[in-house]
């Protein structure tokens, strides 16, 4: 099961905003979302989740690498590639300084900004520090802890029940069957059962539900399971 990129598009460029949602969208890893100022995306970056921001220098309100600095700062730690007409050397360290990760400049083709998007997303997601949402936790996988976002409180995993959370995240809300589940945490073992992962579900709903008969973060759904993120 491929992975879905959560993607935040900041533009007022209506043109080449509609140009990158006309191609992105010829992909099904991204479900991109777009704001036209800086305004609105750190009011998105509040409300959601993304797995990749790319954003305009030259915002109406603010300028993008200001709004880059205020999301560092905010604890955003998702891959921000900063989009600009300016090439200039001073322009591109006041970017990567400011936060960013990588710096495009435009006119770009898209297949350039596709292949810097991915390798953005693969080493995010390899990242030790990396810190996935899922309900009202965070999974830092790196130490196998989920912190209660509001109150700090730490929950220990296993190493399993870090994976099983880990896969579940990237399917990005979607039902994971049981059998690919099972294949990705434990690989393909003959001597492993749908057992031993319900096991490992059960005692994960003791750790993370309030209440584990009526689960709402790790759901069952036909065929498998999913989280509610």
């Amino acid at each position: 099961m491929s992975a879905t990129h959560r993607i935040l598009l900041v533009e007022d460029d209506d043109m080449l905003a509609e140009s990158l949602e006309e191609q992105l969208s010829l992909h099904s890893e991204f479900v991109l979302t777009r704001t036209e100022t800086a305004k609105q995306a750190l009011e998105a970056v509040e409300k959601s989740n993304f797995d990749l921001i790319l954003l305009d220098v030259g915002l109406p309100d603010q300028d993008g690498g200001e709004t880059c600095k205020i999301m560092r700062q905010k604890g955003i730690e998702a891959p921000i590639v900063m989009l600009t007409g300016a090439s200039t050397d001073a322009d591109t360290i006041l970017g990567l300084d400011a936060g960013a990760n990588d710096y495009i400049t435009k006119p770009f083709r898209f297949g350039i900004l596709l292949a810097r998007m991915r390798a953005h997303l693969r080493s995010q997601q390899n990242s030790e520090n990396a810190v996935l949402a899922i309900g009202p936790y965070d999974l830092r996988a790196a130490v196998k802890t989920l912190e209660v976002r509001d109150g700090g409180e730490k929950i220990r995993l296993t190493e399993k029940e870090t994976n099983i959370l880990k896969f579940l995240h990237r399917a990005n809300g979607s039902a994971v069957p049981r059998d690919v589940l099972l294949h990705d945490v434990w690989g393909y073992n003959a001597q492993v059962s749908t057992h031993t992962l319900e096991t490992h579900i059960y005692r994960l709903r003791q750790k993370i539900e309030t209440d584990p008969s009526h689960a709402q973060i790790l759901r069952t759904v036909e065929g498998g399971y999913c989280l509610q993120l």
